[in-house]
């Protein structure tokens, strides 16, 4: 490989990196930030307090259905060459936190098991949607198979 291939190809994993990095970190931001609002408005418990309430458990979990789906939007938009696999990388990504979040809700009491438990399973759907999106966003065909 030449050089200047070998530049291109170092960009791009650059790119893929970022795309993903920023991508998982809109998400996340956009997700506490949201709670800390809702702290403040003391819609939510206090921090220190379990959020037992299912009707909270359901909204937090609302929100973050949608900030995770346009994280990976985001994630496969900035990708620079198969985005729908640099989406559903980053929810790969993003079920490590969610398993541990299971794994802690198990060992402290921080509301009910179903709010953790639904994260992690949404994970890869939200990803794979957010992929789906930006493939519609971009005017390409939603059934295309894309080389993962």
């Amino acid at each position: 490989m030449e050089l200047t291939g070998v530049v291109a190809e170092e960009r791009r994993l650059g790119r893929s990196v970022l795309a993903v990095v920023l991508g998982i970190l809109t998400g996340a931001f956009l997700s506490l930030g949201t709670d800390q609002l809702l702290h403040v408005l003391r819609i939510y418990p206090p921090w220190d307090k379990p959020m037992r309430d299912a009707g909270l458990n359901a909204l937090a979990l609302g929100y973050r259905l949608i900030y995770d789906t346009f994280g990976s939007y985001l994630i496969a938009r900035l990708a620079p060459r198969n985005p729908m696999r640099h989406a559903l990388i980053g929810g790969a990504i993003g079920l490590v936190p969610s398993i541990a979040g299971i794994v802690a809700a198990t060992q402290v009491d921080l509301g009910p098991i179903w709010y953790p438990v639904a994260l992690a399973v949404s994970v890869m759907p939200t990803a794979w949607l957010g992929g789906v999106l930006h493939r519609v966003s971009a005017g390409q065909d939603i059934h295309s198979r894309e080389t993962i």
